[in-house]
């Protein structure tokens, strides 16, 4: 239902999903079959949904190379220029140009403005939180609690990759936000309440491990 009108999102859960039932020792058969059903029910939602249309037109102009959108245009003119150090706190030419630039494009601004170093920076730091995450979930003795760490910290870093391949175009061009970072309200209030139920999963683990 979710792919009917938000694409991006369906398959950063599917993603998440089979992710956790490969951890999870699920059969790669069943595993495969699975993948080929996402395959199935994704197509029938791009030719009957509301947004099908514009997801086959980004991909398609992702594919072709010729019509860049304007927004991503307006990214990679900020992503180019920033240099190795940036232009410095906000000396950004292109948040005037570029939509969406304090959420979905905001990882652009990022790097005109901080430099390449930064937003590589950013990049490590969602990968340890996915190291702890998963480090977390090695830890657990409880199934759920384990799987509950490493399914939210892969649907966080999952998110914050995909925005990021977004900007320097090695994806096609979704509404996916940089979590902790993407100016928003309730996107803001979730992943605290996701940060903290990992954060919830690692005291319990500490505190069996102290009383064991």
């Amino acid at each position: 239902c979710i792919a009917l009108t938000n694409l991006s999102t369906a398959l950063i859960l599917g993603a998440t999903s089979i992710l956790l039932m490969f951890i999870s020792r699920v059969k790669i058969s069943h595993l495969s079959l699975l993948i080929l059903f996402i395959l199935f029910s994704g197509g029938i939602a791009l030719l009957t949904g509301q947004r099908g249309y514009t997801a086959l037109s980004r991909v398609e102009d992702f594919i072709n190379k010729k019509n860049i959108p304007y927004q991503l245009e307006q990214a990679y003119i900020a992503v180019s220029t920033g240099g190795l150090f940036g232009k410095g706190p906000g000396n950004s030419n292109q948040k005037n140009f570029l939509p969406q630039s304090s959420s979905d494009f905001i990882y652009a601004i990022i790097v005109e403005e901080y430099g390449f170093l930064m937003g590589i920076s950013i990049l490590i730091l969602y990968l340890i939180l996915l190291y702890r995450g998963m480090k977390i979930f090695i830890d657990s003795e409880r199934p759920f609690g384990g799987l509950l760490s490493a399914g939210l910290s892969f649907a966080l870093v999952i998110q914050a990759i995909t925005n990021m391949c977004v900007v320097v175009g090695l994806l096609p061009v979704t509404g996916v936000t940089l979590p902790l970072i993407s100016m928003g309200g309730t996107s803001q209030l979730f992943t605290g309440i996701t940060l903290g139920i990992i954060l919830s999963v690692s005291r319990q683990n500490n505190f069996e491990k102290s009383y064991a």
